[in-house]
């Protein structure tokens, strides 16, 4: 993820003293190249849903942040086999940088089927 264009193109634009307009996708992945996309107007009281895998600690400017948190041993039951090598960095990434002590919600999900709340800080 380039934590750099999210920030320029999109979260600074939408923030305080931004134009109000952001890229609504960076990255073409079935060309495999910076997207095309046109800046989209943010809706006056808008909500922007920035999904991503290892963001937290990126230094981005976030209001509110909820980490879906997987078990390592519930991740490795569900992870494809053919992706395997990427386990390891999100096992680094629990360990270094702690995204759930870093959230304002917890979700847990190691059961999909059966999520489970958890609230932290100014939310609990």
């Amino acid at each position: 993820m380039d934590t750099g264009a999210l920030a320029r193109e999109v979260l600074d634009r939408v923030g305080p003293g931004g134009p109000g307009e952001y890229l609504p996708v960076l990255w073409d992945v079935a060309r495999d190249r910076a997207a095309r996309a046109g800046y989209e107007a943010m809706p006056p009281r808008g909500v922007l849903l920035v999904p991503g895998a290892l963001l937290q600690g990126a230094g981005l400017a976030l209001d509110v942040v909820v980490h879906l948190r997987v078990a390592p041993a519930a991740r490795r039951r569900r992870w494809p086999e053919d992706r395997a090598w990427e386990l390891p960095a999100f096992d680094r990434y629990d360990d270094e940088v702690d995204p759930a002590a870093l959230a304002d919600a917890v979700v847990l999900a190691d059961r999909p089927e059966h999520p489970a709340l958890v609230l932290q800080g100014r939310w609990a």
